[in-house]
């Protein structure tokens, strides 16, 4: 199976994992198994691999690609699940987590699975291709609830009247694919906005597979098992693609490095709370060089922290 996909800060995220020969690693979204065979490739036969993945084409993809390695383990399922599923292998914590968020080239470009504005599909959006559907919210989901994810996890500053024009298109016909949606978008947005910022229903199609898969509802929770499945000096470091994201994984993080939470007028600590982790750095965007190469890659930032204890 082709499953493309182009890693973003690929060099960066494999060099901030400090990958010790004999380690255990986990990868949080194989995906095309880029940043997998990585990490595998350094290790030795002591060494193990978890690579996860939810989408099914990206799991045939992967048992093929690493059907050679005896120290790669490929589970399907959502990261989210990363606890009960370490402890299903027998593995108490690792060295290193790596989890590269969003959607996958592959997904992008694979015109069917209903990802893309560009492209008539199918309304879909499931990376698991299990559950509710891209086209389920959009018919379902009262007015007050479209305007709540699309404010939410589009940001979109026209969420009350693109609301208001799904509602109604919908009530004569039930809204089936990619297009039919892009075209009730641009309808609904005054003619000068259509014009800024790409294509008008691009924020739309971000909010509605956000919710179509849990993928802010589960991040706070999935990034605080990453961390406490660490061992002490292990790694975890993950890639966002928007704001919504990043502000979670940043504020976990800093949650990570927190120490005495005393009262300030306190002339001593008698908390004792020292901090749990430490950031490897703020954070890194991709260099003009790979926005060149790959402008998916505009948005991303990595970031790092090593657990103390």
């Amino acid at each position: 199976m082709d499953f493309h996909h182009i890693p973003v800060l690929f060099e960066e995220t494999i060099s901030s994992l400090c990958i010790k020969p004999d380690g255990v690693y986990v990868d949080c979204t194989g995906g095309g198994g880029g940043h997998s065979k990585a990490i595998a490739d350094e290790l030795n036969e002591n060494g193990i691999l978890i690579t996860i993945d939810q989408d099914p084409e990206a799991i045939a993809h992967l048992k093929e690609k690493f059907a050679l390695y005896n120290n790669v383990i490929i589970i399907k399922d959502n990261f989210s699940n990363i606890d009960n599923i370490l402890s299903s292998l027998g593995i108490e914590a690792a060295d290193g987590i790596m989890a590269d968020l969003g959607i996958s080239s592959h997904q992008i470009d694979t015109a069917e699975r209903g990802f893309s504005v560009h492209n008539e599909a199918p309304l879909d959006m499931r990376m698991s291709k299990e559950g509710l559907s891209a086209a389920d919210i959009v018919n379902t989901y009262s007015e007050k609830e479209l305007i709540r994810i699309f404010s939410k996890y589009g940001e979109e500053k026209f969420s009350k009247s693109i609301a208001r024009h799904i509602v109604s298109n919908r009530e004569k016909k039930r809204i089936e694919s990619t297009t039919e949606l892009a075209e009730i978008v641009k309808n609904a947005i005054p003619a000068r906005a259509r014009r800024e910022g790409g294509h008008p229903a691009r924020r739309i199609f971000q909010a509605v597979r956000i919710e179509a898969n849990s993928e802010i509802e589960l991040l706070p929770e999935a990034v605080r098992k990453m961390f406490s499945l660490l061992k002490k000096d292990g790694i975890l470091s993950i890639i966002t693609f928007h704001s919504l994201e990043d502000r979670i994984v940043k504020n976990e993080f800093r949650s990570f490095c927190e120490g005495c939470v005393c009262p300030k007028d306190f002339p001593v600590c008698v908390c004792g709370k020292t901090p749990d982790g430490e950031l490897l750095f703020k954070s890194v965007s991709p260099s003009d060089e790979e926005i060149e190469r790959n402008p998916r890659s505009r948005s991303a930032r990595l970031r790092s922290i090593r657990k103390l204890k």
